[in-house]
């Protein structure tokens, strides 16, 4: 058992999941796509250098967050590497592969497992609804 002195405080990310220390309260991601999208954008904008706006909701995770969900997956033979490369591409180009299309069903496939498989540890952390 820890003693309270000892104890460390709780991360800014546990203070906004909570809606206290005077942060707003996060919103969680509707989808696990929308939660991809979101953490592409967010590494590529870290990336180039970019500082985040502050504009939209407070998430309940970093982009980092996300990224370790999917690491954990790979580790565990759940996704594989062009699961990862899918994801990498489709969500720096913030769009979707199209079953519809012969050159893309391929993509669209591993793309759907990939957030299939992801969706759950997302929902578990509270980072999807």
């Amino acid at each position: 058992m820890v003693h309270a002195a000892h104890r460390l405080p709780p991360s800014p990310a546990t203070l906004r999941r909570a809606g206290g220390g005077g942060v707003p309260r996060s919103v969680p991601f509707r989808s696990v796509e929308q939660a991809w999208h979101w953490t592409m954008a967010a590494l590529s904008a870290r990336r180039d250098g970019t500082r985040r706006s502050g504009s939209g909701p407070v998430r309940p995770c970093d982009p980092d967050d996300i990224v370790r969900c999917l690491e954990q997956l790979y580790h565990q033979q759940r996704v594989g590497l062009l699961h990862a490369r899918v994801l990498r591409v489709w969500g720096e180009r913030q769009g979707t592969p199209d079953a519809n299309y012969p050159g893309e069903r391929e993509e669209a496939r591993l793309w759907r497992e990939a957030l299939d498989r992801l969706e759950w540890p997302l929902r578990i952390k509270g980072i999807v609804v």
